[in-house]
């Protein structure tokens, strides 16, 4: 999936909002996302957009990866919100539950996490998730 194509496509988040009124600005820069939730998003598009460098620049510093290659053979399906504690605007942390489906070489995934965010300097971050 490339990110120009999805301007006006609806966005892999599975908001039902158009890509550039969703993830993409978040995905280019132009902003940062405002909640835990729409971090947990954004980071879901970047999976689906091939956009490892996002997906590292929201990962916290204490957790992230030296390097993080995408596979280049999966196919993203959709992503499920589950459930959300606290992650507001005015939140220093948050959690996301949710569900990510895939496919991988014919064979159909399905990630469940619930994954732990924090807030610092106006900027959300990923910092670990517990897989159920």
């Amino acid at each position: 999936m490339n990110v120009q194509t999805l301007s006006n496509a609806s966005c892999p988040c599975g908001s039902g909002r158009p890509f550039d009124g969703c993830c993409g600005p978040y995905l280019s820069g132009r902003t940062v996302p405002p909640t835990a939730e729409a971090l947990m998003r954004s980071r879901y598009s970047a999976f689906a957009t091939g956009q490892a460098d996002y997906l590292r620049a929201t990962w916290h510093p204490t957790t992230r990866p030296a390097t993080l290659t995408l596979e280049p053979g999966i196919r993203w399906l959709g992503l499920k919100i589950l459930s959300t504690e606290a992650g507001g605007e005015a939140d220093q942390e948050g959690w996301v539950t949710f569900v990510a489906r895939s496919k991988f070489q014919g064979r159909a995934q399905r990630l469940q996490e619930r994954s732990r965010f924090v807030r610092e300097h106006g900027r959300w971050f990923y910092v670990e998730g517990e897989l159920s």
